[in-house]
């Protein structure tokens, strides 16, 4: 297959459904040698702030030598960025072979009576087989979903698990209450690794203490208070840690949380014997690259992207958007996911708007229709209008905001693609 096929392929793989548990990739895996027990890992869940970690680590990795591969979904922007050695991506060629060997055993299983293995499962298998190709040294891993059972975690050589923010989110499939969510995310606890965890709320940290004591374990808690920012603009904050000063380009009100947690694991790599030093962690941090976190995507007028899909990052953004933009009018473009809590979304954050545009993601089936979007949002807001395109949003309210409004564009970070062609496409009309 070359890269296209390859991508069709997994497209196509869409309409087999799925199985609960790992014994279906423990069976692929196995039939393509294990490759990723060849490996050693990083390996990140947690509700919100998996991304911003994972930028941050992979960063600072980048300026030391070692060979680190990164694997994280959704893909935002490109989808070979899903998978990346020292921050580049994949070539399609390198995509192409590898996923046609993982299709193989694949369509093998499925003749002999097994469930074809699903998208993500192919895709997390090609990852594996992919960094094991190329000899990384280390690989950073972002669970796709919860943590026991998610596809990543057949892995058995953890060096760190990282668990960053948990709240509530994806309930159908973890749990219905924080303490179970808390749970399933820590099954990516395992015997010898090291824990760095976030400061969360009582009821999730003592699900996380209670995996970490049946494994021996004490884990490391980041808090955000243990930096003290310095400077607060809105393209980089500035904070002391310990004896130096860090200056870090994404911003927003969890990054000093996100960035602690980046920085007790780097120390813990440090104790494990990984030769990091200070001034790559200074270097690493400053040149971080995240996109759809509390981006600008737009100068004039200035259009935000943010990918807040649920109450707790609905919540940071709101903190974000009022330690910024206090009396500037802001313009909302929200598109969700349907099996999100929306409500409680729109809830928190259409009090802040001048005026709201809602949208649908295109070519995903849980995209919530614009229309249903914008009804959802009358109930807070009364200036609120469904748009037919991202195109037309993107149009309509970086119209309406002019040169002293905000354009704040969030809900999801599926549709960040998009929006980034939108503007584009805005800048060369403008350009005409």
């Amino acid at each position: 297959m070359d890269y296209q096929q390859s991508r069709e392929y997994l497209r196509q793989a869409q309409t087999y459904g799925s199985v609960l548990g790992l014994d279906n990739m423990r069976e692929m895996m196995k039939r393509l040698g294990n490759p990723q027990d060849q490996l050693k890992y990083i390996h990140v869940a947690g509700t919100n702030g998996k991304g911003s970690v994972l930028a941050y680590l992979s960063s600072v990795l980048a300026q030391t030598g070692y060979r680190v591969g990164r694997y994280v979904s959704p893909a935002i922007f490109s989808y070979r960025e899903q998978f990346e050695i020292n921050q580049k991506p994949i070539s399609r060629e390198a995509f192409a072979r590898c996923l046609s060997k993982v299709a193989q055993v694949a369509d093998a299983m499925e003749k002999e009576g097994k469930p074809h293995p699903t998208p993500f499962e192919m895709e997390t298998a090609t990852a594996f087989f992919y960094f094991a190709e190329e000899n990384c040294d280390l690989v950073l891993l972002e669970t796709g979903m919860g943590g026991l059972t998610d596809a990543t975690n057949i892995i058995r050589t953890t060096e760190v698990a990282v668990l960053t923010s948990i709240s509530m989110d994806h309930m159908a499939f973890l749990g219905n209450t924080l303490g179970e969510i808390a749970a399933c995310k820590a099954g990516i606890i395992k015997e010898g690794c090291r824990v760095v965890a976030a400061e969360q709320k009582p009821e999730a940290m003592e699900k996380i203490r209670e995996v970490c004591e049946r494994f021996h374990i004490i884990p490391v808690v980041s808090s955000p208070e243990e930096g003290r920012v310095t400077e607060n603009e809105m393209d980089h904050m500035t904070f002391e840690y310990g004896e130096r000063s860090y200056t870090i380009p994404l911003t927003g009100a969890c990054q000093m949380e996100n960035v602690m947690v980046a920085l007790h694991t780097l120390e813990v790599l440090i104790q494990n014997g990984y030769n990091i030093t200070p001034a790559q962690i200074e270097k690493g941090l400053e040149n971080t690259r995240w996109k759809g976190r509390f981006t600008a995507l737009l100068s004039e007028p200035l259009l935000i992207a943010d990918g807040a899909h649920n109450p707790d990052a609905a919540g940071k953004l709101v903190q974000s958007l009022k330690m910024y933009f206090q009396g500037k009018d802001l313009y909302f473009i929200i598109g969700m996911f349907r099996d999100k809590d929306y409500e409680s979304v729109l809830k928190m954050t259409a009090p802040l708007a001048k005026e709201i545009m809602t949208i649908q993601t295109s070519g995903n089936p849980r995209a919530l229709p614009a229309e249903e979007l914008a009804q959802a949002a009358r109930k807070y807001h009364s200036h609120v209008e469904p748009a037919k395109s991202i195109e037309e949003a993107v149009e309509k309210m970086t119209e309406k905001a002019e040169k002293e409004g905000v354009v704040v564009a969030f809900g999801s970070l599926s549709f960040m693609r998009e929006l980034a062609e939108a503007i584009e496409k805005r800048k060369d009309n403008a350009e005409k």
